[in-house]
């Protein structure tokens, strides 16, 4: 089967991007089944719905942590082999789940998993964006954000596996992880751009948010965005007497606005410049995010709406990380990863919580009007942002 496919030393940029695109949507599939499939089975062995979403969190603990160590690695010794080590964990502890039915193991399990995704993901889209020409960066970047919203809708398929037997869906999750490690290992390894001895000692966290602060927000909001609208939204809209299957639909329809317009919208910021698009979609996103309060509980308003402002934000976070990439320099890019990855934890985690709160003390609406709050307060810093050279950078042309 893999005999037809090239050696690493015929390997073309396609190839690569088309491996790297590949293992994201088995990542996402991996993250989209692993949420419900392990909720499922964990209320079938009778565990409390409070020690289960204990259990849940693990993930996200890994996600966060890994964040502080893995732009190290990445530097010495490449992007490649953080890749496979990320799929070697994932797919280890997707394989030993079945085996028991610890709770501590299991969260040891998810925590393992949440490091190996952070770290292939991190690689992925660091090698994509320094490897990708300016002028289709966007197109790349979107196709990245696509790549892993269609694999996280896929993986709850997996759990029509369950009659096969409850180490099915493990099964089949690590077997194609097994392929996409296969398909990279094929890929010959690359090494991140390194700061030159005579570069500046500022600190790099700091020059990454003094050259491109404005480029780093989007993956907090994008980060508030998608814990709100997953974890408050079905509270609200119980509050105003949505059903469960309109909340789902809902919920599904914004997925799916925001798939459809990734491709268009990294097209388009490639030819009028990223910073433009960015506020455009935030203006647009602040005003369809006000308008659903008004809507109240009437879905044929709201399936518009969710489509539209799905659409809009969907593509927050990838085109963020191809702007920083457009103004950075190379050496200092893995530091601006990093701190859209944190930025992005830090959004998860207020999402919920200023969404639970708001409900409860301020208004049912108040989930809302904070997220069209937000948006609109970053579509206004955009007039403030001016993009800074660094310090011996040879001037050039950019949109945006």
């Amino acid at each position: 089967m893999f005999s037809a496919l090239p050696n690493s030393a015929e390997v073309t940029p396609r190839y690569r991007f088309i491996s790297l695109v590949l293992v994201i949507v088995v990542a996402g599939m991996s993250q989209g089944l692993l949420l419900p499939l392990l909720s499922i089975l964990l209320e079938r062995s009778g565990v409390s719905s409070d020690m289960n979403g204990i259990n849940s969190a693990a993930l996200y603990i890994g996600v966060f942590c890994t964040m502080f160590f893995v732009e190290k690695p990445v530097v010495r010794f490449g992007y490649r082999p953080v890749i496979v080590a990320g799929l070697l964990i994932v797919t280890m502890s997707m394989l030993m789940f079945p085996l028991t039915d610890s709770l501590a193991v299991w969260f040891v399990l998810r925590l393992l998993i949440g490091v190996g995704d952070s770290s292939l993901h991190f690689a992925t889209q660091l090698w994509i964006v320094s490897t990708s020409p300016s002028e289709s960066r966007g197109r790349y970047i979107s196709l990245y954000g696509m790549s892993y919203g269609l694999g996280f809708s896929l993986g709850p398929l997996g759990i029509n596996l369950l009659p096969f037997g409850e180490a099915a869906p493990f099964l089949v999750n690590g077997l194609l992880f097994a392929i996409v490690l296969l398909l990279v290992l094929r890929i010959p390894n690359q090494m991140p751009e390194r700061a030159s001895k005579g570069e500046s000692t500022e600190n790099r966290f700091v020059r990454t948010y003094r050259i491109a602060w404005f480029c780093l927000i989007p993956s907090l909001l994008y980060g508030l965005m998608e814990a709100s609208m997953n974890s408050s939204f079905p509270l609200y809209g119980l509050r105003i007497a949505l059903d469960q299957a309109s909340i789902s639909l809902l919920l599904l329809t914004f997925g799916i606005g925001s798939l459809i317009l990734q491709l268009p919208l990294g097209v388009w910021s490639d030819k009028i410049g990223r910073k433009p698009v960015l506020m455009g979609c935030a203006a647009a996103g602040s005003a369809l995010f006000f308008a659903i309060p008004a809507a109240g509980n009437n879905l044929w308003l709201l399936v518009p709406i969710f489509a539209a402002a799905g659409g809009f934000i969907g593509s927050f976070y990838s085109l963020g990380l191809a702007y920083a990439a457009d103004i950075m320099p190379r050496p200092i890019l893995p530091a601006a990863n990093v701190i859209a990855s944190i930025h992005f934890s830090i959004g998860s985690v207020l999402g919920p919580s200023l969404g639970g709160y708001g409900i409860r003390y301020v208004s049912i609406h108040s989930i809302f009007l904070c997220l069209g709050s937000a948006f609109l307060i970053f579509t206004l810093s955009g007039f403030l942002f001016r993009r800074k050279r660094a310090v011996g950078e040879e001037p050039i042309v950019l949109h945006g």
